[in-house]
């Protein structure tokens, strides 16, 4: 007996089946295989009729359950069959196939491995365990598979290609080179200007690109261009000035880039790499080189007159008179074009106050000749000047009612007009006055029933107002009728603008149930993306998409840096927060107890289900041969995101993608210690805490909070391990001098910092250190120092002022305040009173009564649109 036969897992005794029941054991995995369910379910009731304790029909058949909503028994069958058969590839590969499907990524690749051990040349799960290689980032696994694969389908280009990915994804890029140089000695009657092998090629190049082999990647691209192997002529431009410009051949390069530049003058990247070529990088300008980057524009911006880019690049760089004459021009030309989106594209000139200075003087001017008719103008520049000046002074508190006296003025002159509405309905957001913006904007959108754009808008604000139902009923016009909800179907269509401003409308509300559950819908959503990636390890092989394939991979790992991402998790991680600080931790409740915990955690807990949720509770989801059932919701109110039994650690998973994707975000830090301090995790804590003093050190957010771990970790009661205990005493001696009092740290930071904020920061660091009773009056007065006339006081910071005096004071001068605030903000309505805020939506809901109007002309606007 040979020793291979010898180390042979033995085989189970159950698992030969006779030639009649082997055939139909096949056909249940082609039944599986091309999706008919109840075909395979049939004939593997008819196997285990026979032969009921047989591991691997039993496993198919579980796995074939599972798919067809009967997960918990499917799965109870798959671990059945396992145990029949330890020793059975299928059995482990269909575990496997059943943890993917759960997500489980890390358990599916274990079973994967597991039945590779007892069939490891079987292709189907190799190229599974490879697919989960690659999605777990496990490239030395990935490389591994990927060689084996080759030795068993050396014929198959895809197998040569996925090894050179595999290597140049675990940073081996010599052997990816290798691998590529191998497979293309071996091909052979290529068909000309082949698509498929013009990206392959292409990839080479990128490798040795990346290997800093410029000279031999540059006679390559060279070579397959001349030989029309490689066909597409933009990248190979692109690629052949790069390169160029790392070998150091400056005169070739400039006019690499110039041909480029001819064939799409408005990259500015196109027109940053040309600077370089002179010398001048724009990231890290001098006097000297400033001056020689504005010739140099200037010379492309003659020879390319059309051309908008470099004049618009020009305006970033210069300054004083010249930067007043070439705004004046371009300024000039853009309204005469009417063009809508000047002030976007100038808005970021701002952070210039200078410049925002000269700018503001020329649209006031030029507004003043359209409005005396000068025929120097087009007729409609008086209209888009007024458009621009509205948004400009929108941007500044101060103004706000100048943008709206403008605004007016504007909807006066072009009542059709409905960007016009938009723009003085974005000026009353900022006015703090989200009633008057909801009118406003409902106007406009009135204009164009039919223009999905302004629908969105409209809904926007009005979930911003408050409004959630009306915003729903009016997404609704645009939705699939067949639809359960509006919501459901944008959350089908992965809307995040829906998802989050739905939830910030429930938190603000204060229906934290309900908040939640928006945001796990958000957090959803963005892992079906990165979930979505799994089809694409397979499907960039096929396609040859090599280039495109690993720009998805970086995409991919910095997914939850999308702009959508960070303010939800915040939110949400505030929200466990809240809820660790209100309820201590308790056994597990009846669905009564939860709804009664759901309404102590906020006055307007939603906790009554809605129509179509019971609906769709009572429906049971249909199911045939091919479609996949669909889930039920088993917590249509969120009332049991309300009672995890853990909320700062789920709190932490939300915050933890912030930690390496967004760090220069201020809350990332700060909320992060809110939940590190409250789990103890002091070391954690100190980490958030010197992440936010390096980026905002003067803060009163961090400031409040360096007191507050201070006095954390200084209890007479605590005792942490020495390691622990020593670096947290070093940080703190660093920022806590050593004979300075608490209260006068506190007293040093208001005298030093000016921020608007930082009394409010002081007030709330005085009541930790001495108290509420102790400190009620001097932290009064540190708070009604924000209403001093030079104190440049936003409505939020008020708010916050506010609610400290309300709740954590108790203080009676709270009514004081609020009246001083309203009184500062004439024009926002959220210093009202309860009553009063009652009364103004009960006022806005009359205006909007058009929406309930528009019912019989619903029909008719979904006859023109597309659903």
């Amino acid at each position: 007996m040979s020793k291979a036969a010898s180390t042979a897992p033995p085989i189970s005794k159950n698992r030969a089946l006779p030639a009649r029941e082997a055939l139909s054991f096949k056909s249940v995995l082609q039944a599986y295989e091309t999706r008919q369910w109840k075909r395979g379910l049939k004939t593997a009731d008819q196997i285990l009729k026979k032969y009921p304790d047989h591991g691997e029909t039993l496993s198919m058949k579980g796995l074939i359950l599972t798919n067809l909503n009967r997960k918990e028994e499917g799965i109870e069958l798959v671990r059945k069959g396992l145990r029949m058969d330890l020793t059975s590839h299928i059995c482990w590969h269909v575990l496997g196939l059943v943890h993917k499907a759960d997500r489980n990524y890390a358990e599916a690749l274990k079973c994967y491995t597991q039945a590779l051990k007892f069939e490891k040349d079987n292709l189907n799960i190799l190229r599974d365990a490879a697919h989960m290689q690659t999605q777990l980032r496990h490239f030395d696994q990935l490389v591994e598979t990927r060689q084996t694969l080759l030795k068993y389908r050396a014929n198959l280009r895809q197998s040569w290609i996925a090894l050179a990915l595999a290597y140049h994804l675990n940073g081996k890029l010599d052997f990816a080179k290798k691998v590529l140089e191998q497979y293309e000695a071996t091909v052979k009657d290529v068909p000309p200007r082949d698509p498929e092998h013009s990206e392959l090629l292409l990839y080479h190049v990128r490798i040795l690109e990346e290997m800093k082999r410029h000279d031999e990647a540059l006679d390559f691209l060279v070579k397959n261009v001349v030989s029309q192997s490689i066909i597409d002529k933009s990248t190979t431009a692109i690629l052949k000035a790069r390169l160029l410009h790392k070998l150091g051949k400056t005169d070739e390069t400039r006019e690499a880039w110039l041909s480029i530049i001819d064939s799409n003058p408005e990259s500015y990247d196109h027109y940053r790499r040309y600077l370089l070529t002179q010398g001048i990088d724009m990231d890290s300008l001098e006097n000297d080189s400033r001056t020689a980057a504005i010739k140099v524009l200037h010379q492309l911006s003659a020879r390319i007159p059309r051309a908008i880019a470099p004049r618009r690049i020009l305006l970033k760089l210069t300054s004083g008179d010249e930067f007043r004459l070439l705004v004046a021009t371009y300024f000039e030309a853009a309204i005469a074009r009417g063009i809508p989106s000047l002030f976007s594209d100038l808005k970021d000139l701002y952070v210039s106050s200078e410049k925002r200075q000269v700018i503001e003087d020329i649209a006031e001017d030029l507004y003043r000749k359209t409005l005396e008719n000068s025929k120097e103008y087009p007729p409609s520049s008086h209209i888009w000047v007024l458009y621009y000046l509205i948004q400009h002074h929108a941007t500044n508190p101060s103004t706000i009612p100048r943008a709206l006296a403008l605004a007016d003025k504007a909807i006066e002159h072009s009542p059709a007009l409905p960007d016009l509405y938009m723009a003085k309905a974005r000026a009353l957001k900022r006015a703090g006055n989200p009633f008057e913006a909801c009118i406003t904007m409902a106007s406009a959108w009135r204009l164009d029933l039919q223009d999905r754009f302004l629908n969105t808008k409209n809904a926007k604000y009005l979930l911003r107002a408050g409004y959630i139902e009306e915003a729903i009923k009016m997404l609704g016009l645009f939705t699939k009728k067949t639809a359960s909800l509006p919501g459901a179907d944008l959350e089908e269509m992965q809307s995040l603008f829906y998802m989050r401003e739905a939830g910030d409308a429930q938190h603000r509300s204060g229906k934290l149930n309900l908040a939640l559950k928006r945001y796990n819908v958000l957090f959803k959503t963005f892992d079906d993306i990165e979930d979505d990636q799994y089809d694409f390890h397979a499907y960039a092989l096929r396609k040859f998409t090599m280039t495109t394939y690993l720009l998805l991979i970086e995409m991919e790992d910095n997914l939850r840096s999308h702009p959508a991402y960070a303010p939800a998790a915040l939110a949400a991680a505030k929200i466990y927060v809240q809820i660790h600080d209100e309820t201590k931790p308790a056994p597990q409740t009846s669905a009564l107890d939860s709804k009664k915990r759901a309404g102590r955690r906020g006055k307007n807990v939603e906790i009554k289900p809605q129509e179509d949720s019971k609906k769709a509770l009572a429906t049971p989801p249909k199911t045939d041969d091919t479609d996949i059932p669909v889930v039920r919701d088993d917590d249509p109110e969120g009332l049991k995101l309300l009672t995890v039994p853990d909320p700062l650690e789920i709190a932490w998973k939300r915050l933890s993608p912030l930690h390496s994707l967004r760090p220069k975000l201020l809350d990332t830090w700060l909320v992060s210690f809110d939940v590190a301090i409250r789990q103890k995790k002091y070391l954690q804590a100190l980490k958030a805490l010197n992440h936010a003093r390096n980026l905002s050190p003067g803060d009163p957010g961090v400031h409040y909070r360096l007191i507050e771990f201070k006095l954390a970790v200084e209890q007479p009661n605590l005792k942490l391990p020495a390691p622990v205990q020593t670096v947290i005493t070093e940080e703190l001696s660093q920022i806590f001098p050593a004979d300075v009092s608490l209260e006068t740290f506190n007293s040093a930071f208001m005298q030093t910092n000016v921020s608007p904020g930082s009394a409010l920061g002081a007030a709330q660091a005085l009541v930790l250190i001495r108290g509420q009773q102790s400190s009620q009056v001097e932290a009064e007065e540190l708070t009604f120092q924000l209403l001093r006339p030079e104190t440049h006081l936003s409505i939020q910071t008020g708010l916050n002022a506010l609610e400290f005096l309300r709740t954590t004071l108790k203080s009676p001068r709270h009514e004081e305040f609020r009246l001083q605030c309203a009184l500062r903000f004439p024009l926002s309505c959220v210093f009202k009173t309860r009553e009063e805020l009652d009364e103004l939506r009960e006022s806005t809901l009359k205006h909007l009564a058009a929406l309930e109007e528009l019912e019989g002309e619903k029909d008719e606007i979904l006859d023109v649109t597309t659903n």
